[in-house]
């Protein structure tokens, strides 16, 4: 075992300290006019696992993103005081987010625009770390140290190589194999490695001297969803209800930066982009989710944009690194009325549509006995609403009257909903509510190309009260069909679904009967 001189050491941990703070992340808008930024999601409603709200650790790619997609991006938008050369010289931009996209890079001066602007550019992006400082010491002396317990092992040498544990040649010539080691010290930090992303411009300028710019770019590692909390309350009867609506907007941060007192934009709409290859992702993280309480501070304001909805905070907000924030998307809408919907499918699953005609008799005989809950809304300003909707996740509580506690009872996602338009919510499947589906006859005529079912179906209700349900039926035996007999009306809902609707009595059945024929 050899231990490093005074001197060696004292150098090292001045290295060492210089080499702990590289670890942390850049701050925008540290050294800024003002710093803006624009948020598009491509995530699936709902589609966001909770491990990913944590950071990817560094045996996975660090917190820069590692091998996970964040579905989503910025554009994010820095103004910045910059001193400029007079004619032509270099100028460095750091604090760019990790996961910049560099050929969306554009700069302008304010200052002097006609007289800036830049010749070339290079992004630079070999960021220290422990792995990089290994590499650049082969050959270079460094100290190790090994703790066992409350023992510390020092081992000084020049660095052999990495592979399969850290090889070190004393000065006698003799080699000396670590494996596994607490800290490692290195006498310098070797150039060329970088603290942070940077942006190395070759620019011409006509005056020089202090300037205001603007720099925008795109970055990977952000996106963000809606969230909407609904509290039901039962109406006059088992067929309504009241609604209080809050909705959330939750942002993913992990584009390698600190976003502080940033103007906050969020797009809505389903926008194209020319996608590269994937790259799996996986991994686990480690992390923490922060809200941002409201109190009176100004909301998002939305408004059409383009083909697209636009909503701005109107207040400025920092997003730090590796973190997911919660902002109020709108004011809570109170008591709006929805109305509560049974659907009964008895095929139990939707049933393809095929290219030739389906005569077998036992295909589609299946029954399902369950019945769906959902719950109906029309977003309209006349009951509260109104507000373009951004898909996401939809979650329904209802207040326990014995303890006045919340209690949850199913969660649903929607799409982008304009206003006007309803919303629909599934909940599950009526416990008291069942239903049964039957094939009563069933014949072919080939000679005529003619084929006739007949369908019974059942609704019972074990409630205390009667319920309306919607009855769906598929056509899915040809194109071509007729309903020639049938027990209740019908609403044809397209080319090959109808609706009956009927009235369960409390504690009764109601049946439905009805015989198609297809043709072809």
């Amino acid at each position: 075992m050899r231990v490093c001189n005074r001197h060696f050491i004292a150098v090292a941990l001045v290295v060492a300290f210089a080499v702990v703070q590289t670890a942390q992340r850049p701050v925008l808008g540290a050294d800024k006019d003002g710093i803006a930024l624009t948020i598009y999601s491509s995530a699936k409603p709902g589609a966001i696992p909770a491990e990913w709200y944590r950071p990817v650790p560094e045996s996975m790619g660090g917190n820069y993103g590692g091998p996970r997609q964040i579905p989503g991006y910025a554009v994010v938008k820095q103004d910045r005081a910059i001193e400029m050369p007079a004619g032509r010289g270099e100028v460095r931009f750091s604090n760019v987010s990790a996961l910049i996209d560099p050929t969306t890079v554009t700069f302008e001066s304010l200052t002097d625009p006609a007289g800036t602007a830049v010749v070339e550019q290079n992004y630079q992006f070999d960021l220290v770390n422990t792995a990089k400082l290994m590499e650049r010491y082969l050959d270079r002396p460094i100290t190790i140290e090994q703790t066992r317990g409350d023992a510390i092992s020092t081992y000084s040498g020049t660095l052999l190589s990495t592979a399969g544990g850290i090889v070190l040649k004393g000065g006698d010539g003799g080699v000396t194999v670590v494996n596994g080691y607490s800290s490692a010290k290195f006498p310098t930090l070797p150039g060329g490695l970088l603290t942070r992303p940077t942006l190395l411009w070759d620019i011409q300028s006509a005056k020089g001297g202090s300037q205001r710019t603007r720099v925008t770019y795109q970055t990977t590692g952000m996106t963000w969803w809606a969230d909407y909390n609904l509290l039901f309350t039962e109406g006059k009867d088992a067929n309504s209800g009241l609604l209080d609506i809050s909705a959330w907007v939750s942002i993913l941060n992990q584009s390698g930066a600190t976003y502080p007192e940033a103007k906050l934009k969020l797009i809505a709409g389903d926008l194209h982009r020319a996608q590269p290859p994937q790259a799996p992702y996986g991994g686990v993280m480690d992390g923490r989710m922060e809200r941002l309480a409201m109190a009176k501070a100004p909301g998002f304001e939305e408004k059409a944009f383009f083909e697209y909805h636009l909503y701005t905070l109107g207040r400025p907000s920092t997003l730090p690194e590796n973190s997911t924030k919660q902002i109020e998307l709108f004011d809570p809408a109170r008591k709006v009325p929805c109305e509560k919907v049974l659907v009964y499918y008895g095929l139990g699953e939707n049933f393809g549509y095929y290219g030739s005609v389906m005569t077998d008799r036992n295909f589609g005989t299946q029954s399902n006995g369950k019945i769906d809950i959902y719950l109906q809304f029309k977003n309209s300003k006349e009951i509260g609403m109104g507000m373009p909707l951004p898909s996401g996740r939809i979650r329904v509580s209802k207040v326990d009257p014995d303890d006045d506690s919340q209690e949850f009872i199913g969660e649903d996602v929607i799409d982008h909903t304009s206003k006007d338009e309803r919303v629909l919510i599934k909940l599950g499947s009526a416990f008291d509510v069942v239903g049964e589906r039957r094939q009563v006859d069933f014949r072919v005529d080939t000679a005529r190309k003619t084929m006739e079912e007949e369908i019974e179906i059942k609704i019972r209700n074990h409630k205390d009260e009667p319920v309306n349900v919607i009855v769906k039926e598929n056509m899915f035996r040809w194109l071509t069909w007729e309903i020639v007999k049938k027990s209740q009306d019908f609403e044809k809902i397209d080319s090959r679904t109808v609706y009956f609707p009927v009235r369960v009595p409390k504690d009764g059945e109601v049946k439905v009967t009805y015989t198609v024929k297809y043709s072809w």
